[in-house]
């Protein structure tokens, strides 16, 4: 017989077998499903065997078996034979727990629970002596037939583990933790129904009582339970697990009176604030781990959150009213104690970000980054409103940029501006910048483009990078108002020391003490009592700006309408160097170590008209040279002259009125 010969007869009878076995195998089902249904029955006689002789402890180890094939059933097809033993499994589940919450009830009792005051003491009462030790068998079988229990959400009999109660305030179910039954009832007593205590305008009531459970409750979980669970070796934290189930009856009571309050402004905002002074003491004195949820998620759900944004907003810009409208509106809260009051920001300023760092406190603890990031919008968008009406305010003033108010609203912009900035370095702001990347244009509220995405991950902006740019623009147009009019007014001023005779004034040697060109004075008056009123009413930094600002538009004012509108002759360039170096570059000396720096014109400009003629006449002759060594730029360092080029050093040098042969 060949190979092929032997292998196909072979498999012909594979298959043979094949049929044969599937025959015995559909002719075994009935069998085995008669045997689980036998063995499912015997379980069942055995736990009721073990009951009778109060042997609960063996009892439960019968159930484990019926636990272990409940398990082992999940993925047959036969539906009726799962449910008869999910069904009997229940039934003995809900037999040996009423058998053991009533005893645990009683030892519960004799050790004082539950503890709603303080002062309550601990110790079992005399006549119970035993209680600590039925308490551990008691605890040790309840989660032993917890864990067997058939559900992929576990039910729980000792404490929550998380369970969520969403039936616990209608009616007590046999399947609620047996610990928190008589705080459950006591909860539902005081504030559910038509009892005083059940006040939509209180809410602290409830949630300072739930506080106050966990606090006098820690002592007793700690010393009384935990030991239990350590030498049961389950790693539960007692404690934490009695906060949880107090926290779900909060949450159930919140959830129900949220949506009812949702058209009273004033009730949603006390809501809003009890909820989160709540959470702030949860998980500050009574160490909730932040991975556990609190009440914060309900204020996350759309509604709740949309009617506090609104309300944050209404409220906002109502004080923004007040704010602006007061009489000290525009004065600084701090202006008697000078190291309190460098940015002299006026009080409605820091009232307004006073109000905006509120707001950051209260959506700070959210565990939602989009959440976070609508009330951020928000913010933005109030200060941007902020801006606005700083503007408006600043045009009515800009008739008089000198004055108290438009110097005051100059602050408050620089202030605000410097707070931002601040902000877009703290942590928390840099974490919602990295959120607003993650979330990307679709979830992040007002939409943002690829590149401003981008530019926010490589951290080259900050989230505050608009608001920024507009604070920026108005700061700088009202300095540019201030500046202009300071110019104005200076050289309406200097109008006579622009017409001096420079060209007639005497040599130095014919005078016996130099003094300040008399034309010149109602200018350097003007400029010293302009300097001195900003620095008053001006924070360090804008007037920083202010008075470099005025040096130098001032700088080009003398260089373009005194020095170049004018010959000088040797008396007369001895007279400017006079004025500039020792009057005016002075007047700024007060806020800077080398004013001269600020007046680069002016100063290399007199430096080349005071030159003697020798010098001046080899220096132009160097300068006329086409090649000449070493370069012109080079001679002019050398005489302390940078700023100015050779050609307008030419120019200058034109100016004087004495040269030799003249």
């Amino acid at each position: 017989m060949s190979p092929l010969q032997h292998l196909q007869e072979a498999s012909q009878w594979m298959e043979d077998l094949s049929r044969v076995f599937s025959q015995v195998d559909l002719i075994e089902r009935p069998m085995k499903y008669l045997q689980c249904l036998q063995h499912i029955e015997e379980l069942s006689a055995a736990v009721q065997q073990r009951l009778m002789v109060n042997s609960v402890c063996e009892a439960i180890k019968v159930v484990d078996q019926l636990a272990a094939l409940d398990s082992g059933l999940n993925h047959s097809s036969c539906s009726h034979l799962q449910k008869f033993l999910r069904e009997t499994l229940c039934f003995w589940h809900n037999i040996i727990k009423e058998r053991l919450s009533s005893e645990f009830g009683k030892v519960l009792t004799q050790l004082h629970w539950p503890i709603i005051s303080p002062n309550q003491p601990l110790s079992p009462v005399a006549n119970c002596p035993d209680s600590s030790s039925q308490l551990e068998a008691l605890v040790a079988q309840l989660l032993a037939l917890q864990a067997s229990y058939p559900s992929t959400e576990k039910h729980v009999w000792l404490l929550p583990l998380g369970v969520k109660y969403c039936d616990l305030l209608c009616q007590m179910q046999p399947s609620d933790p047996i610990m928190l039954l008589p705080i459950c009832k006591r909860f539902r007593y005081h504030f559910y129904g038509n009892r005083q205590t059940n006040s939509l305008n209180k809410p602290e009531w409830y949630l300072t009582q739930a506080l106050i459970w966990m606090g006098s409750s820690a002592a007793f979980m700690e010393e009384k339970i935990q030991p239990v669970f350590d030498r049961a070796g389950a790693a539960i934290s007692a404690r934490v697990e009695l906060c949880r189930g107090l926290v779900s009856l909060v949450q159930e009571k919140v959830a129900a009176d949220a949506p009812r309050i949702l058209y009273d402004d004033a009730l949603f905002c006390h809501l809003v604030e009890e909820v989160l002074q709540f959470e702030k003491e949860l998980r500050g004195s009574h160490s909730y781990p932040p991975a556990l949820p609190g009440l914060l998620h309900i204020l996350l759900e759309d509604a709740i959150l949309q009617k506090w944004l609104a309300v944050e907003k209404k409220m906002a810009v109502e004080k923004m009213d007040a704010m602006l409208s007061t009489d000290g509106a525009w004065s600084s809260q701090y202006k008697d104690i000078s190291d309190m009051d460098e940015l002299k920001a006026p009080d409605c300023a820091e009232t307004f970000m006073t109000l905006l760092q509120v707001i950051t406190e209260r959506y700070r603890a959210l565990p939602s980054p989009s959440a976070q990031l609508k009330f951020l919008e928000l913010q933005k968008e109030l200060v941007d409103d902020f801006r606005i009406r700083l503007t408006q305010v600043m045009k009515e003033e800009s008739r008089c940029p000198l004055g108290v108010r438009y110097c005051a609203i100059l602050n408050a912009v620089n202030y605000i501006s410097t707070i931002l900035r601040d902000w877009a370095d703290d942590v928390f702001f840099l974490q919602l910048q990295q959120a607003a990347v993650s979330l990307g244009e679709d979830e992040v509220p007002g939409g943002r483009s690829m590149m401003e995405v981008g530019r926010l991950a490589s951290l080259e902006g900050s989230l505050f990078d608009g608001l920024l740019a507009l604070l920026d623009r108005l700061k700088g147009d009202m300095l540019g108002r201030l500046l202009d009019f300071l110019m104005r007014e200076i050289s309406e001023k200097a109008k006579p020391y622009c017409q001096e005779r420079w060209l007639s004034l005497p040599c130095q040697q014919d005078q016996s003490i130099m003094s300040l060109s008399g034309s010149a004075c109602p200018m350097m008056l003007c400029v010293r009592d302009r300097l001195l009123n900003l620095h008053q009413v001006l924070s360090l930094p804008l007037f920083q700006l202010v008075w470099q600002g005025l040096a130098e538009r001032l700088d080009h004012f003398l260089y373009q309408d005194v020095v170049l509108s004018n010959h000088f002759s040797e008396g007369g360039a001895a007279q400017l160097h006079f004025d500039m170096n020792r009057n005016l570059f002075p007047l700024f000396g007060h806020y800077c170590k080398r004013p001269e720096n600020f007046f680069k014109h002016m100063k290399e400009a007199v430096i080349v008209l005071c030159l003697n003629v020798g010098s001046a006449a080899l220096l132009r002759a160097v300068l006329k040279e086409s090649a000449a060594d070493p370069p012109p730029e080079s001679v002019l360092n050398e005489m302390g002259v940078y700023c100015l080029a050779p050609s307008d050093v030419l120019i200058l040098l034109n100016l004087r009125a004495s040269w030799p042969g003249q």
